[in-house]
């Protein structure tokens, strides 16, 4: 049994997507760099991903970034209570 783990986050000022298996990091987006990044060990069968991996994280971003735009104009007139 493995756990398999899609991680999708934004900011105002950064991004983050990454793909992890059994708690091992798999792939993720360089935001940076604009590029997939593969970190894993030289001494396991590598698996890759796709192609548009990153141009798909990309769009995912610009997702997250709308939605959360979305929510704080739903939630500017809530009060903060303790």
């Amino acid at each position: 049994l493995h756990v398999d783990r899609q991680v999708i986050g934004c900011s105002d000022h950064d991004g983050e997507q990454a793909y992890n298996l059994d708690g091992e990091e798999m792939w993720f987006a360089d935001f940076i760099k604009k590029e997939g990044v593969e970190p894993q060990p030289p001494f396991i069968d590598h698996m890759t991903y796709a192609d548009r991996a990153y141009q798909g994280a990309e769009v995912n971003q610009q997702i997250c970034k709308t939605s959360l735009d979305v929510v704080r104009r739903a939630m500017k007139d809530f009060k903060i209570e303790d």
